[in-house]
């Protein structure tokens, strides 16, 4: 769907790009970074908009130097800044852009009904715009960005602004673009977590240079690693500390769970087999305690590049050397 070759994009005093090479396959992709790491740039140079400094990109098959316009006919672009007109109705201006996208009227308006309903504006869609909420007037743009029936869509920072249920039925919409209509989705966002749920692959760029592509599922693989939590009893007030300690009478080491939900009650240890179970099972029943749950764990996209910070800072060396400024939130 997309493939850039040393792609950069350089302004008087910044590098937005900085030689990137990434490919992107047909599904839900995901294009991840602080603000300022040259995501917004990247979607303007392959829509045609801004020309690139050095390299080339080509978005279904297209050159973007060349058929920018051609490119735009066969996709939806949905810009993170307020672009409403306040005095306009949603159906108008759905309209209009249906129109601008070439649609004749009749199908023009069929197209307006139909995508407005699937974002859930139907009801709301003959009102001003400037009196809309901030998730209506996103739900807008995602509408104006589908109205076409695009190959692909581009969605720069869709979630920003909403409240955390407006957030979540925003990636739901994101991910039925592709699930329910076959629309392959690049969506750009700062926070790792939105995408961990939604993507089937993950780009990472910072500073404009590529970090990391790969599939979702190659980010949160399931990994050795045992996460165990025991309720306290009257006779062990403090479960968690007796059942570290019943482990490590056995040979058995364990840490505690940081970053996680409740991670002062769980226990991590690497597991060698199956024999790693009996004995967590073992211990639990000879002290009397309550499992609530023992399960392997799975890496959270956030985990893995704090990671490669972690790396990254021991090789700067260097007090203050700057951190890979890559969104954990979620």
């Amino acid at each position: 769907m997309i493939a850039t070759e040393s792609l950069s994009k350089r302004f008087p005093r910044v590098t937005a790009l900085d030689r990137l090479s990434v490919d992107v396959g047909p599904g839900v992709t995901g294009l991840v970074g602080a603000n300022g790491a040259g995501k917004s740039t990247l979607i303007k140079i392959l829509l045609g908009l801004s020309p690139a400094t050095e390299g080339r990109a080509e978005v279904l098959g297209l050159d973007v130097a060349t058929k920018g316009g051609a490119i735009r006919e066969r996709v939806g672009y949905m810009p993170e800044h307020d672009c409403l007109p306040p005095d306009v109705s949603a159906t108008e201006f759905v309209v209009h852009m249906a129109r601008m996208s070439g649609l004749p009227p009749t199908a023009a308006r069929e197209r307006t009904a139909d995508t407005l309903r699937h974002v859930g504006l139907y009801e709301e869609r003959y009102r001003p715009m400037g009196g809309y909420s901030t998730g209506m007037k996103q739900r807008v743009k995602l509408a104006q960005a589908l109205v076409h029936d695009p190959q692909l869509v581009f969605l720069d920072e869709p979630t920003n602004g909403l409240d955390p249920v407006g957030r979540d039925e925003m990636l739901g919409l994101i991910r039925r673009i592709h699930t329910e209509f076959g629309i392959s989705v690049l969506v750009t966002s700062h926070l790792l977590g939105e995408l961990e749920r939604t993507c089937d692959h993950v780009v990472v760029i910072d500073g404009g240079k590529l970090l990391r592509s790969s599939s979702t599922t190659d980010f949160t693989q399931t990994t050795t690693t045992l996460a165990i939590e025991v309720t306290d009893t009257d006779e062990h007030p403090d479960g968690t500390r007796v059942m570290r300690e019943a482990l490590l009478a056995r040979g058995m080491e364990t840490h505690q769970g940081d970053g996680l939900p409740g991670a002062g009650h769980i226990l991590l240890l690497t597991a060698q087999g199956e024999e790693t179970y009996d004995l967590v099972r073992d211990v639990v029943a000879d002290l009397g305690l309550g499992l609530v749950r023992m399960e392997q764990r799975r890496h959270h996209i956030a985990e893995v590049f704090k990671d490669d910070d972690e790396r990254a800072d021991a090789t700067a060396g260097a007090p203050g050397a700057r951190k890979e400024a890559v969104g954990h939130g979620g």
